[in-house]
């Protein structure tokens, strides 16, 4: 029961954002400080998911069950195991800043909302590592943070990895910067026409 629903979260996970969405559009009360100080956290989270998709590739899109052919532990991976997630938890945290909406109470909810559904994906994500890639992926969890990123980077001791390949990594991000890209116009057209 517990993995159907982990397996239920993992294959909706692109959509859980779209009602927190809906509500800080509604809720938008756009300031000059809001916009500037949300985009850079929601930039930066976007950043970081793309240094990790330039590496892991297409395999962050899957929708089905957990798995993976490769144990990236490279660029992103090497400082927090789960930079995808913590991008997108650094993303929704800047547009929800950026759209000012029922400041801080929504944003203290997707906060704690999307925590909750990452660790549930990411349980199960590493239940496949550990079947998966044993003694390698042990020694790699106890160097490397969940979603917190170290300073320290890790060192690969030999574990093959795919290339980076920021062309690939651009192709696999297109659907994310593309509502990325919206939200923030969106949001900008609110910020101008209501202007503070």
């Amino acid at each position: 029961m517990k993995k159907e629903i982990s397996e239920k979260i993992f294959s909706y996970r692109s959509y859980t954002p779209i009602p927190f969405l809906i509500l800080m559009i509604a809720f938008a009360k756009p300031t000059t400080e809001s916009m500037v100080v949300g985009f850079v956290i929601a930039l930066s989270g976007e950043l970081f998911r793309y240094w990790g998709v330039a590496y892991a590739g297409s395999e962050t899109r899957t929708t089905g069950s957990v798995g993976g052919t490769y144990l990236v532990v490279s660029g992103a991976f090497a400082y927090v195991r789960n930079p995808l997630y913590l991008g997108n938890i650094l993303l929704y945290t800047g547009v929800g800043i950026m759209s000012n909406a029922l400041f801080p109470y929504l944003q203290i909810v997707a906060i704690i909302w999307f925590y909750i559904q990452y660790r549930i994906i990411i349980d199960s994500e590493e239940k496949y590592l550990d079947a998966a890639f044993g003694e390698k992926y042990e020694s790699y969890k106890k160097s490397v943070p969940r979603l917190i990123p170290t300073l320290r980077k890790y060192k690969n001791p030999g574990i093959k990895q795919p290339p980076l390949n920021l062309k690939a990594g651009l192709r696999s991000e297109k659907r994310t910067l593309q509502a990325f890209t919206s939200v923030i116009l969106i949001l900008l057209i609110i910020f101008i026409w209501f202007g503070n």
